[in-house]
């Protein structure tokens, strides 16, 4: 009897030993991350350590002022996988390992809309189970993160803007801060800016920025158009600006196909570009409408993601040349309308000039730029696309062959290749078009001497830029003769 209540004592000692143990085991592990600053965008990430991941609870809060808005709260066995009834469904749930479970959570204005600016205080709470789940330990934590919500602040500079629907502007502006990224948003689309000195603005202060951007065919000629500057927490502010613009008429053509057409492009494109799968080839017409509308968009989007490789300088010199000798044998934004056997099978709209001349004519650069696609490229065939700084670029498409590299600087006139009939091409031509921020817009005003003087260079000249060809983009420019066309350009009628 005696050794079995010894036994029960020092069993009771033993789970007291225990008992007052665990009350004094660590708690979990908190590390709180995230912006220094949030605006009407951030992230707060709550990262907790705790042995096998065991948590009975993880509370996180912001608080500001007397405000206390919960992050995230989730109850006993929930926080170990997915979010449970009492987790918050805006929080994103990891589990890192064995041991470690992360929380994200958005914590800007979109998300709190009752936030406002000052600082705030990330508090968490995380509770383990210790001695079998008799027993918790508990960890706190908190983090004071400032909360910004004054826009940055952006002012057009320039006057006289005018826009051809299909056609290109510039803006001269000033963001502040500096660092702001910023430009001109035409409906959805957004053309970037770049700093004034890449325009040859002798000591421009680190906010003059300048921004070319496009009305494109397909838009409507009463999309909103206005300047940009936005912070890297989500604040935006925004500005008008002075603009006219000038609806333009697109023709509409219809285009022929038949079976010795289909025969000489169909399987050379599917060929060259092996990663375009048709499923049956040998159904011309179903495989050519493929490429007509799904190839076609691929290779746009890759057009596109080539304007992020733009130059932050102008490269191009004066206005642009069109190639010599040629006739025009397709205009900008035609309506096309395909035909086969007397049948409508396809729409879409053709975004350059057609130029023909002879049997595989030299292809020259219309300025100086950078090479930045040279190769296979679907619909275009053979295709080179030049880069001129800001945004601008041009394509050169469907030659026979190609004559310059990736990253090669070609000077106005350099040869790139030969004209072809490869891709979607009907005969022996050069397909060309401008580029702005990936977006095909007409070649027409580039190619005026008026319209680069007028449109361009008087904004620079304005903003501090020399007449005298000191910008890279100017050939002697006469401003008296410049400021004149644009009065009487602008004069009642």
């Amino acid at each position: 009897m005696r050794i079995f209540l010894f036994v029960i004592v020092l069993c009771l000692l033993a789970a007291g030993g225990a008992w007052i143990h665990a009350g004094g085991a660590p708690g979990p592990v908190i590390e709180i991350s995230g912006p220094e600053a949030v605006g009407q965008i951030g992230d707060v990430t709550v990262a907790v350590v705790s042995p096998g991941g065991d948590l009975d609870r993880l509370q996180i809060a912001l608080v500001q002022g007397e405000r206390t808005t919960p992050l995230f709260d989730s109850p006993v066995g929930a926080v170990a996988g997915a979010p449970g009834a009492g987790a918050d469904a805006g929080a994103g749930i990891e589990r890192e390992g064995e041991d470690r479970v992360r929380v994200t959570r958005s914590i800007g204005k979109r998300a709190i809309p009752s936030l406002v600016g000052g600082n705030a205080e990330i508090q968490v709470t995380a509770v383990r189970p210790v001695l079998f789940g008799l027993r918790q330990a508990t960890s706190t934590l908190a983090a004071t993160v400032e909360v910004r919500l004054i826009p940055p602040q952006v002012a057009v500079l320039s006057l006289h803007h005018f826009i051809n629907q299909g056609g290109s502007e510039v803006v001269v502006y000033r963001v502040n801060p500096p660092d702001s990224d910023s430009g001109v948003r035409v409906g959805e689309i957004e053309y970037p800016g770049f700093p004034a000195s890449g325009a040859g603005i002798p000591a421009a202060d680190p906010g003059l920025r300048v921004a070319f951007f496009a009305l494109l065919p397909s838009q409507d000629v009463a999309v909103p158009i206005q300047v940009f500057a936005r912070d890297p927490i989500g604040n935006e502010g925004t500005g008008s600006f002075d603009f006219r613009v000038f609806p333009k008429q697109f023709r509409d053509s219809r285009i022929e196909v038949d079976d010795r057409f289909l025969g000489r492009v169909v399987p050379a494109i599917l060929q060259n570009t092996p990663e375009f799968v048709v499923e049956n080839p040998s159904d011309l017409v179903a495989s050519y409408l493929r490429i007509n509308r799904d190839l076609r968009k691929l290779n746009n989007e890759k057009i596109s993601s080539l304007a992020r490789e733009t130059s932050p300088e102008i490269l191009w010199r004066g206005p642009f040349k069109q190639l010599l000798n040629t006739a025009v044998e397709a205009g900008f934004a035609d309506q096309r309308t395909y035909v086969y056997q007397g049948r409508d099978i396809d729409h879409q709209v053709h975004l350059g000039f057609d130029l023909a001349s002879t049997m595989a004519a030299p292809v020259v650069a219309a300025n100086r730029g950078r090479v930045v696609f040279a190769g296979w490229l679907g619909i275009y065939g053979n295709c080179v696309i030049v880069d001129h700084g800001m945004g601008l670029q041009s394509l050169y498409a469907h030659l026979s062959s190609i004559g310059v590299q990736e990253s090669q600087i070609v000077e106005q006139g350099a040869e790139l290749g030969r004209s072809g009939a490869t891709g979607l091409a009907g005969g022996d031509h050069l397909h060309f078009t401008m580029l702005l921020g990936g977006n095909a817009v007409t070649p027409i005003d580039w190619w005026s001497k008026q319209w680069v003087e007028d449109r361009v260079l008087r904004k620079f000249i304005e903003a501090g830029a020399p007449a005298d060809g000191g910008s890279a983009a100017m050939e002697r420019v006469d401003p008296e003769a410049s400021a004149q066309r644009l009065a009487d350009r602008v004069a009642p009628r």
